[in-house]
This record gives structure tokens, sequence and C-alpha cells, in this order.
């Protein structure tokens, strides 16, 4: 016997699905992070190279100023000396003393001091300086170190006009070698306040110029009270001071906001400089791109999700369709129990399992007694609700869950037994006989004891094989048919007459 089986094809099951349709959108997001970070860092990339070049500017611009005004400087040490200076005229010495240079917008005053401190020449078109300035700095740290060379000093007010001003001087050595005083520039603040506010580094950006005393110069944005004011001792300032240049992210100390510092040095002059940008505003534009691709990510993640989800419903409910035909392929419509295909395929396996076990398996065939007479007398419907009420009649009859009821055809029944041998097949047999005695049909007029079985039992001791067994089985219900119908016949055990015996018999 060769079964035939329905094959269907075998899907990722729906919670593959769903788990799938997780782990997409979590990759989605995994790599659109690794993307976001990367956007981020190149945000910081660029603000950390947009300061540096700004730094750069500004400190190349810074450092040629004060290297011109120090060559000015230097000409006045060096044209003291010359030859009949001291008889020239006022206007003369002015020439010779001082290079076109100091008439520079962002030049102040620059003057000789004598020894003691009192100016003895003046630059032109400023206002002639007197009293004594041996109160300076610029003049005393000469005083104390003859081989300083040039000075440059923290901002100072100026006597003359109140404007706050950078002072640079250089020492006067006489002839002799001693102490003759100083030669002194100022810039004015007002040029660096120029030179930054050409710049624009946010709302909250700055640029900041100090002293290396910590002494701050200048500010963009300016504002008149940060003039003057000391950073010295903070942390900030004394890792610009230590490290010379770099960079690094901390809170301000003016104003508590975090704020990425690059800063660097001017040439060697002691001057720091540091471009201080916002935080907030270098990642501003990144958290812009970052809330597009979120949102971006978020919604595809979302109808991947969705869709996912969908499509596992879809396949679930396929899947279920599927198993039901499956189902039904294997079920009797007319009476629920499982049909033919069902029963080939559950006697293959049970008699694989009784050979390589050695344990007992049973089989019963049953047909009903003079069923056509029902259907010619009473009709197809009256035949139907027959063989209903034989199907639960041998539903009934069984009580082990490996215990099958089947109908494979028209009025034909099989009932596969495993662990059952030949003695207790008879017994279900017997248990069916009594069963099927009960069916009555009142609306037709067919009452208890009417409808009757006939029963084939084999056992599988006595055949070599599934089908051997079926045709046992076959045989003996054609025995009981042929022996008067309403009785069981076994091929267990041989008669004296026949290979098949009577086991129970009844009254028709």
């Amino acid at each position: 016997m060769v079964p035939s089986r329905l094959t269907f094809l075998r899907p990722a099951s729906p919670g593959t699905w769903i788990l799938l349709g997780i782990i997409a959108p979590l990759g989605m997001m995994a790599v659109s992070a690794l993307m976001l970070l990367e956007l981020r860092q190149d945000a910081w990339d660029k603000a950390e190279q947009t300061s540096r070049n700004l730094l750069q500017v500004i400190e190349r611009d810074v450092a040629r100023n004060i290297e011109l005004l120090d060559l000015s400087l230097r000409g006045v040490q060096d044209n003291l000396r010359a030859p009949g200076l001291d008889a020239a005229s006022p206007e003369i010495r002015q020439l010779t003393l001082f290079d076109r240079a100091t008439s520079a917008q962002d030049i102040g005053l620059m003057m000789v001091l004598d020894e003691h401190g009192r100016p003895t020449e003046s630059s032109p078109r400023s206002p002639a300086p007197t009293g004594s300035f041996a109160d300076r700095d610029y003049f005393r740290v000469h005083v104390a170190r003859p081989d300083l060379g040039l000075y440059l000093g923290p901002p100072v007010v100026s006597r003359l006009n109140g404007e706050r001003m950078l002072p640079l001087s250089r020492r006067i050595t006489k002839p002799d070698g001693t102490f003759g005083g100083v030669a002194v520039a100022t810039l004015k603040l007002s040029y660096f306040r120029r030179l930054l506010d050409r710049l624009g580094l946010g709302r909250d950006g700055a640029i900041n110029l100090y002293h290396r005393d910590g002494t701050r110069i200048m500010r963009h944005p300016y504002v008149e009270a940060d003039l003057g004011t000391s950073i010295a001792g903070t942390a900030n300032f004394e890792r610009f001071r230590r490290e010379g240049s770099g960079s690094f992210t901390s809170a301000s100390v003016r104003d508590g906001l975090l704020r990425h510092y690059t800063f660097t040095g001017v040439g060697d002059l002691p001057l720091l400089l540091n471009v201080a940008l916002s935080v907030d505003e270098i990642d501003a534009e990144w958290r812009t791109k970052a809330a597009v691709i979120s949102g971006v990510v978020l919604v595809l993640g979302g109808l991947t999700i969705a869709l996912v989800v969908m499509f596992a419903r879809e396949l679930e409910r396929r899947t279920g369709i599927e198993a039901e035909l499956a189902r039904l392929s294997m079920t009797d419509m007319l009476t629920g129990l499982p049909n033919r295909r069902r029963f080939e395929d559950e006697l293959d396996r049970a008699w694989g399992r009784a050979a390589g076990s050695g344990r007992p398996l049973s089989l019963l065939v049953v047909d009903a007694d003079h069923f056509k007479r029902y259907n010619d007398r009473y009709g197809h419907g009256v035949g139907d609700e027959i063989l209903k009420g034989l199907a639960g009649a041998l539903s009934e009859s069984v009580f082990r869950p490996g215990d099958l009821v089947c109908r494979i055809g028209g009025e034909e029944f099989v009932v596969l037994l495993p662990g059952t041998d030949g003695t207790g097949a008879l017994s279900v047999a017997d248990r069916i006989h009594d069963a099927v005695a009960q069916v009555a049909l009142a609306s037709a007029g067919i009452g208890g004891g009417s409808v009757t079985v006939s029963i084939g039992a084999a056992s599988a001791a006595q055949a070599r094989d599934a089908a051997d067994l079926v045709r046992l089985a076959d045989e003996a219900l054609y025995a009981a048919k042929n022996g008067g119908r309403n009785q069981t016949r076994s091929a267990a055990a041989p008669a004296a007459t026949a290979a098949l015996r009577l086991v129970h018999a009844r009254q028709i």
C-alpha cells in the first residue's frame, strides 16, 4: 500500500517574520546612529578647523603689527645715537626719531623717557606728555632688567586722553653702558576691537586676547566691563598658559556656558589668544540633521514593522488556512472522522512502531449491514444521519488516545488499535456492537437495534506487513457478511472448516 499525501510549502513562521521585522528596523537604527555619530564628529572637526583658521589669521595680524611697532622702537634706539641730533630743531628730531608708522590710526603715543622717567621726545600729532612716567611698569622693568629687550605690558589707561592702550618699550643705553631711559610706544585697544569685530562666531561664540599675567586685553563680542579683568588662577587660563596651544571643552569662567576652546600664543609675545565656540551652537546644525534623519528612520522603521506585522498576520492566516486544508484533506466531511488518507498514514506509522518494538497491533474493519436499503427507502439524507450515528457509536467505543476511528468510504469504517492484541480487539468489537444497537432515528421511524454492523478483526501477529493486515481484516469482514451479518469474524485463529471464526453474532 502506497499512501498518498499532500505536501505544503513551509515558509518561515509568523513569529520569525515579526522577529525579522523588529531586527531590520533595529539594524537601520544602528546604522543611522553610526552615521549620526560621524556627522557629529564632522561638525566638531569643522568647528575645530574654523577656530584654528581664525586663530591663524588673528595671530598673524597681531604679530605683524606689533613687529612693525617694535621696528619703530628699534629705530628710535638707533636714531638717538645719530650725530648732531642734539643740535637739531625739534621738528628735525621728530622726523629723525619717529617714522611714519607713528601716524597710523591705531598707534597711540611714542615717546622717549630719560633715566628719571621724564619725557624728552614724543611723536608728532600727539599731545605733548608731561610729568614723570617712572612709576609705569614699562619703565621700571628696564631699570631692573638691562637685558630684557622688548617689553609688552598689560593694558594701561593713557594719562593724556584716557584711552586704553597696550604699551611696548625698549631700554635706551648710554654710550658708557648705563641706563639712559626708555623708548615707549602704545597700541590702542581699538585696533584689536576692529580686528575681531570683522569675525562672526554665532550668538554665544567669543574671541579673547589675554596677557600672560591673566589680564583680558580684548574680547569679542565687545563688553567694556570685560577689559582689564584678570582670570589668572582659573583652570581654563592655567591650561592656556601651561600648554601654549591646543583645544578642550570646558565651562566659561565668565558666564558658565559650555564652550569649546581653541587657543594659541601670539609668536614669542606674552599674549594668549583663544576662540571659544558654544557647544550648543556647534551641535545645533547637527541636531537639525539628526532630527530629520531620526524622523525618517523612525517612519521607515515603523512602516517596516507595520508591513512585517501585516505580512506576518497574512502569513498566519494563510498558514491557518493551509493547516485547515491539510486537516480537511485528512477528514471525512460528513462524519468529521479521519478519512482514508489519514488512516493510511497512521497505519504505516503504527506498523513501523509495532514492528520495531514487538508491541501488538490490531485492526477492525466495520461495515453497516444493508445500508443501501436505508438510502433506497428513506433517501440519502436519512442514510447520512445513520452514518453520523455509526461514527458516534464507534468513537464512543474506544478510550485510549492512540486508538483511531476512520471512515474510509461509503458505509465502511476502520478502527486502528495500537498496543492492542487480538483478544483486546474483540472486546472493542463487542463494545461497538452494543453502541451501534443504540443508534436510532426517530424522525424516520428507525428504532434502536434496527441498524447493525459486521466487523472483521485482524492482528499484526498474523500479518506480513500493513497491507496484509488490511487484507486479513477485509477477509474477516466478508466472512461476517456472508455468515449472516451483525457479527464479528476474526482472522486470528483458524476453525476446522475455515480460516475465520465466528466471534460475535446477533439476531437481525
